[in-house]
């Protein structure tokens, strides 16, 4: 199916419950796109061969969608060289790069299924991804922040100094054969990404269209881990068309088209930056602008100013970083029109300064789960005001929802339950978890989301809590659970909860609650620095309370509302008014 000028122009975000109960679904019209990701990038650059595709300020790169179907089918060539086939795994460990861009489309050029690995991960959480999914090769930066990716992967696979490059034996993770870094000169047992590039040019371009001819649209071919509430991350895996038609909703939703620039400061490993943005772009042939590696609030207020964008995407925290930064008067952000917040809720006011002084009068609220592509809610860029700052929209095209009580059933509109979800945008499963992704998925096709919910007349949804007890912390999410099991190792600790608390920069803050086994003296100190060694910083609790027993239930259950409500009294602390 082409995509066409007018599919995805203006999606339609206007469909109300029925016979009132809070079951709806989205337009049926445009019809949903039938392409792979190569397909998807090949007409839009046949449509656009000069507008500008993308641009990487901190690496100074420059591309038009021509020069990018080069560089993606050089790296293409690059990884069929390594011997890498179709339903191959190829992990990313990487910041926002042009590599990470590079590595999306040219891993879906060749059937190859992307796994997003969080720049955050530590050792075992890269070495539990790498093996949960079988990567046949790894493509990582040298370093970011304080992060030694390198160094990391070296503690978890210390054969492949010794190994020829490609050809790795790690007892570690026995599938991963190739890593590659984004640097110039390789360390040892590593190839550099330019190297790769530049024997992938000598591969023709017939050679990988054969190879593109025989995928399906349904093939998986992304995985990115969602913690769970139960323990280990679970490997969401999405198709081609669950993550190309979300793209184009998404984007269709905040109006964006071709003449479009949209600033991308949020992270590549996520759903919000590789489908609503990278993808978003390409299904429109609008620009992807990347402000640097990592979020910066000067770096992406000057990328915005310098590049003229018109669209930026952010998580609250981001926005806020921007407005309160003493330097925000001495940028032009007048080309700004539209954009996203999600990954978190909105202050009030926030959303208020985001559409007068940075001058995102059509800026949308998006809601969604990495399990469903992301986005099933969305905003509308003309929606009034107090309902783009109260709810997270209405339902986005060829999207069911459905609120339901305990019982399993649709309640009324109005009253709160948990919001399920079908359709396209459901993933296919939790990749080599059948039990777990049963769990989620009903057999009749049934997300079941874990989030309370909302759904008024006129079709509006909002948030109200959470049937899990997870914590969105800066747009990451956080599951007390995983935290809870990490800190159960530590020799001194007997009982753990971990929850969440109101927090004005982040949303919400990770809070840990422990009590120490008979004899043992642990101090806060040594928790967090226990933390920080092992786990990604976002997971590391803010705070750590010593206590000599935890709120229970009769029959021994946690009661976590108690133990926010302790510490809200505690911090003197205000539920923070949110969209």
């Amino acid at each position: 199916m082409a995509l066409e000028d007018e599919g995805h122009s203006g999606t339609q975000l206007g469909v109300a419950p029925t016979n009132g109960s809070s079951h709806v679904l989205g337009a049926q019209e445009p019809p949903l796109l039938e392409l792979t990701i190569p397909e998807l990038l090949v007409q839009t650059a046949a449509r656009f061969p000069n507008h500008v595709a993308a641009i990487f300020e901190a690496q100074g790169i420059r591309w038009t969608y021509r020069d990018l179907i080069r560089e993606v089918d050089a790296l293409a060539g690059g990884l069929l060289q390594l011997g890498l086939k179709p339903g191959d795994r190829v992990g990313v460990w990487a910041p926002n790069c042009a590599e990470w861009l590079l590595a999306q489309f040219a891993t879906a050029r060749l059937g190859i299924i992307l796994v997003n690995v969080n720049p955050a991960y530590r050792p075992f959480e890269l070495s539990y991804a790498l093996k949960k999914t079988g990567c046949t090769a790894l493509i990582l930066a040298a370093q970011f922040k304080n992060s030694d990716y390198v160094a990391m992967l070296s503690e978890v696979v210390p054969e492949i100094a010794a190994s020829d490059p490609g050809a790795l034996h790690a007892a570690e993770l026995p599938d991963l054969r190739a890593v590659i870094v984004t640097e110039a000169e390789a360390p040892d047992g590593m190839i550099a990404f330019p190297d790769l590039i530049a024997k992938g040019r000598a591969v023709v371009a017939k050679d990988l269209d054969a190879i593109t001819r025989k995928l399906d649209c349904h093939d998986p071919i992304n995985i990115q881990f969602t913690s769970g509430t139960t323990g280990l991350p679970k490997g969401a895996t999405l198709t081609h068309r669950n993550i190309v038609n979300n793209a184009a909703s998404v984007t269709s939703a905040i109006k964006l088209i071709e003449q479009d620039m949209l600033c991308i400061p949020v992270p590549f490993y996520h759903c919000f930056g590789m489908v609503m943005g990278t993808l978003g772009c390409v299904t429109k042939g609008a620009a992807i602008v990347v402000p640097g590696p990592g979020f910066d609030p000067i770096t992406t207020l000057d990328t915005v100013s310098k590049h003229r964008c018109t669209a930026l995407y952010g998580v609250p925290t981001m926005f806020v970083g921007m407005l309160e930064h003493p330097r925000f008067a001495e940028y032009d952000l007048s080309s700004l029109r539209t954009g996203i917040m999600a990954g978190a809720p909105c202050p009030i006011e926030i959303m208020r300064q985001v559409q007068s002084r940075m001058h995102m009068s059509e800026v949308t609220i998006a809601y969604g789960m990495t399990e469903t592509s992301p986005v099933s809610f969305q905003s509308a860029t003309d929606d009034p005001v107090q309902k783009r700052v109260s709810s997270v929209g209405r339902i986005q095209p060829h999207v069911e929802v459905k609120i339901v009580d305990e019982d399993s059933v649709v309640v009324p509109v109005g009253a709160q339950g948990e919001l399920l979800t079908r359709g396209y945008s459901v993933m296919q499963g939790y990749w080599d978890e059948p039990d777990k992704t049963a769990e989620a998925i009903d057999a009749d096709g049934w997300m079941h989301t874990g989030d309370l919910a909302t759904l008024d007349v006129d079709g509006f949804c909002k948030i109200t809590g959470r049937v899990k007890d997870m914590i969105v912390r800066g747009g990451e999410n956080v599951y007390p659970r995983e935290i809870e099991e990490f800190l159960y190792t530590h020799p001194a600790i007997s009982q753990v909860q971990v929850f969440g608390i109101p927090d004005q920069k982040f949303g919400e803050i990770v809070v840990a609650w422990l009590v120490a086994k008979p004899g043992a003296d642990p101090t806060e100190a040594e928790i967090l620095d226990f933390c920080r060694d092992s786990i990604a910083h976002f997971k590391v609790p803010a705070m750590v309370r010593f206590k000599n027993s935890l709120p229970m239930t009769v029959t021994g259950k946690p009661q976590k509302f108690i133990m926010r409500a302790q510490m809200v009294e505690e911090l003197g602390l205000e539920e923070i008014e949110t969209a």
